[in-house]
């Protein structure tokens, strides 16, 4: 999975680097403009607040910020974390993010066994017919 986010990262930092100084953009976007978009050390600063005031912070991922691209790696036992820590980065700042987050295999597992009963309600739901 992660020899695809590599050419996919590039081709971002690419296209980031190619666009005017002065691109405008849409009020209602979370992505700030070029030329005001944050150093590596703010969005490092905002990074680690936010994960200090989450839930998620008992994971102690490890960040590390370069040219606006934040790379999260550690390990969670719980799947939903891994998305979390992704959305934070991306409040933060960041202009991409690379996460190389684990999830242990208890927590694969358990996510397994809640898709397979979802599958199963489904599956045996009664079907509404038209009088």
């Amino acid at each position: 999975m992660t020899s695809r986010l590599v050419p996919a990262l590039a081709f971002l930092v690419a296209v980031s680097q190619a666009l005017p100084a002065a691109t405008p953009v849409s009020s209602k976007s979370k992505v700030p403009a070029a030329h005001s978009r944050l150093s590596d050390a703010e969005i490092d600063r905002a990074l680690r607040a936010k994960f200090a005031k989450s839930k998620i912070s008992v994971d102690k991922f490890t960040t590390h910020v370069q040219g606006g691209v934040v790379t999260i790696e550690g390990k969670t036992d719980v799947i939903q974390h891994k998305g979390v820590a992704t959305r934070m980065a991306k409040n933060a700042g960041a202009i991409a993010v690379v996460n190389n987050v684990s999830i242990s295999e208890a927590a694969r597992a358990k996510a397994a066994g809640n898709l397979s009963k979802v599958r199963h309600r489904a599956q045996i739901k009664p079907v509404a017919r038209a009088g």
